[in-house]
């Protein structure tokens, strides 16, 4: 802390206690060169951690919002608890490793979705028609396609390297 009248860098702190209005912490402090006492206050940061909707809107991020979108697209799914707050977890992370606190919603669904495909292709389906809005039978078919090329050029690495054991 430095000091307001000498702006020296280091002090010991004389005294600390809760503030009068319970949501910062007073603490009485003197200067190791001028032993000059100040007081300073701590609060928490409050600011909290906010999502860009693709609309332009901000919101504040709830990891709850995002547990219940994995509920939906995973109901009656063999995915654990455990697994799903794994992700959340995961998106919660991303929100709060960003620089300017606040994390576009379409980098957050970018991260569920990879997610979801490697545990759960339905429950992948699932989110991704309600994440990618498809706007009709066509674009969902595009993407089931996909997901079956995909799983048949798996099939096949498998059972090339089994025959070449």
């Amino acid at each position: 802390m430095k000091c307001p009248f000498c702006g020296f860098l280091e002090d010991k702190v004389v005294d600390s206690r809760e503030a009068k209005d319970g949501d910062s912490i007073r603490r009485r402090r003197e200067c190791l060169q001028c032993n000059r006492r100040f007081t300073s206050y701590e609060r928490i940061d409050e600011i909290p951690y906010m999502v860009v909707k693709k609309d332009g809107r901000r919101e504040p991020f709830d990891r709850n919002k995002i547990l219940a979108g994995l509920l939906r697209a995973c109901e009656k799914r063999p995915i654990s608890a455990p697994q799903l707050e794994s992700i959340v977890d995961l998106v919660e992370k991303s929100v709060q490793d960003s620089p300017d606190r606040e994390c576009p919603t379409s980098e957050l669904g970018k991260i569920i979705m990879k997610r979801l495909k490697e545990l759960d292709k339905v429950a992948y389906v699932r989110f991704a028609s309600v994440y990618l809005e498809f706007e009709d039978v066509s674009e969902f078919m595009t993407e089931l396609k996909f997901l079956v090329r995909a799983r048949d050029k798996s099939a096949k690495r498998k059972t090339k390297v089994k025959r070449q054991k």
